[in-house]
């Protein structure tokens, strides 16, 4: 397991998006976590905001329940910051490329932005 100085399990995160598990995920986050979504629905003017674990939570099972791929490429993991991108696929084809930031502190995530383009 790659845990950095905040204790934070990069390999428990890269195995839970990859492998679709929303609860492996859910508990990589703190109780008042942050997520902000911004795609082609939701621009950097009026981004998608989640607050706290509960609203989290129902994304990442939403999300995981999908029927698609998702792979971790290019990850950077420092002491409180982690970085990566997600290359993710539906059986259509349609593909969608994530660039996420987390910041974590005592081994949890405790804001994330996600940076999402989609096929169109």
């Amino acid at each position: 397991m790659t845990k950095q100085k905040t204790g934070f399990d990069f390999d428990a995160l890269r195995y839970a998006v990859e492998q679709l598990d929303a609860e492996v995920l859910i508990n990589l986050y703190s109780d008042g976590a942050k997520l902000r979504i911004v795609n082609r629905i939701t621009p950097p003017s009026a981004p998608r905001e989640l607050h706290g674990k509960e609203e989290i939570t129902e994304y990442l099972r939403d999300v995981c329940g999908r029927a698609m791929t998702h792979r971790i490429e290019n990850e950077v993991v420092g002491g409180e910051r982690v970085a990566f991108n997600e290359a993710c696929e539906y059986p259509d084809g349609t593909r969608v490329f994530c660039a996420a930031s987390l910041d974590v502190k005592d081994g949890k995530i405790v804001r994330q932005v996600n940076v999402e383009a989609w096929d169109e």
